[in-house]
């Protein structure tokens, strides 16, 4: 095991991290304006002087194998498709189109509880919180442009249904992981999860039933140019058929742009047009997506993540103090990667291992892991959803964060049912 002066030395990085981001908005004043890269390269350097007897060839290796690995490069093309899809319905009209048609159906009271329903179920369909967010965003931002300063509130409600499939869904990633590191069943891990988590969904449609932002009556569209809905019903079928989200998101930009084009609303030279406009809205975004890998992987190479595993695993007894080793473990793993699905992967040897010898079902463990790795990877401001959905919105993600109730009350779910909850039994 590492010791603790080499074990802290690996993760101080990430208090560089914070540290940097705090003091700067401390001192400018504002937390919205500080582009949170700037932070990253503090800690980047940073974490490049830690390696010695190095070359500067060898550490920027270091820093480099975190973008080949892990899924990385897969995540960006998503994003850049994200942005093209986004940009190019946008300018198509389907934004337009589709919110006239929610506002036709739906009576404004009930617009945020339909799409916190909505998310839930799509991302239940899917199993992935990037492929509804990236599906649901342009819409609700078209929403928001009706109703002021409603813009980070309803982004929220689309985050938190979207956490709530990534969390259940037999087809999410870190169900798959949760399940398979712990060597439960996955019917047994969801009906487990579902008793921790519905609670919580019930709860937060209540919130916005009874707490509703949207006190200006939206006005009812009259004419619906409905072949302009098409690209988004498209993307949301075929999401829901399993199809993998970058097949989804090109299919749906071709329909974009034949639909633009046979309506009249996209000119050919428009459709690049406004594919190079979306791929440029989400520069920063993949810029910080590769920031984040490369200093986890710097992390990983002093040794970080081992002292952290066991440091967290040492010492234990009781029931109730090995979960909340486990949900802490996972959480903090989850922070230094801001990857839930990677966090679980980490997370779950070491996690089986305590359960085992603190007689904790296979199924506990893995809804727990789950359950807290969706908690956090919901709130963070440099994970991969909240800078999807705040890169489309062209917003910071730190102001969607106050509004994200369902991942909220997941974590403070998960903590009460470990002091509150029975132990259950292993088979």
């Amino acid at each position: 095991m590492i010791d603790n002066k080499k074990g802290l030395l690996a993760l101080s990085p990430v208090l560089v991290l914070l540290g940097t981001y705090l003091a700067i908005s401390i001192i400018a004043k504002d937390f919205y304006s500080i582009s949170i890269i700037i932070p990253f390269m503090f800690a980047i350097i940073y974490g490049m002087f830690l390696f010695k007897g190095y070359s500067w060839k060898e550490r920027l290796e270091k820093f480099s194998q975190g973008l080949l690995g892990n899924g990385v490069l897969y995540m960006i093309c998503i994003f850049f498709l994200a942005g093209i899809f986004a940009t190019s319905a946008k300018n198509m009209g389907a934004v337009d189109a589709t919110v006239a048609f929610t506002l036709k159906i739906v009576p404004s009271e009930f617009v945020p509880v339909g799409l916190f329903v909505a998310s839930c179920f799509i991302s239940m369909a899917i199993g992935t919180s990037v492929g509804t967010i990236a599906a649901l965003a342009p819409v609700v931002v078209g929403i928001a442009s009706l109703v002021p300063d409603s813009l980070a509130w309803l982004l929220a409600i689309v985050v938190g249904g979207a956490f709530f499939g990534d969390n259940l869904s037999f087809i999410s990633d870190t169900t798959i992981a949760a399940t398979q590191t712990q060597g439960c069943k996955m019917n047994e891990k969801f009906k487990t999860n579902l008793l921790l988590v519905l609670p919580v969904a019930i709860i937060t449609i209540l919130i916005y039933v009874f707490c509703n932002k949207m006190t200006v009556q939206l006005p009812v569209p009259g004419q619906i140019e409905w072949v302009k809905i098409i690209p988004y019903l498209l993307v949301i079928v075929l999401a829901i058929t399993g199809m993998d989200v970058l097949k989804v998101l090109l299919l749906g930009i071709v329909a974009t742009d034949v639909v633009g084009m046979a309506c009249g609303a996209f000119t050919f030279t428009d459709v690049f047009t406004s594919a190079s406009n979306g791929l440029g809205s989400m520069y920063e975004l993949v810029t910080v997506t590769m920031a984040a890998a490369g200093l986890m992987s710097i992390i990983k190479e002093l040794g970080g993540f081992d002292y952290l595993i066991g440091i967290m695993s040492s010492g234990l007894s009781s029931v109730k103090k090995a979960e909340f080793s486990i949900v802490l473990l996972t959480v903090l793993t989850n922070i230094c990667t801001a990857n839930n699905t990677i966090a679980i992967l980490t997370t779950g040897p070491i996690a089986k291992d305590i359960s085992g010898k603190c007689g904790i079902a296979a199924r506990r463990t893995a809804s727990l892991m789950d359950t807290a790795s969706c908690f956090i990877q919901g709130v963070l401001p440099y994970g991969a959803q909240l800078l999807m959905v705040a890169g489309i919105a062209s917003i910071s993600p730190m102001e969607i964060i106050p509004h994200l109730y369902y991942p909220l009350l997941i974590g403070l779910m998960v903590v009460l049912s470990i002091l509150f909850g029975k132990k259950i039994a292993v088979k």
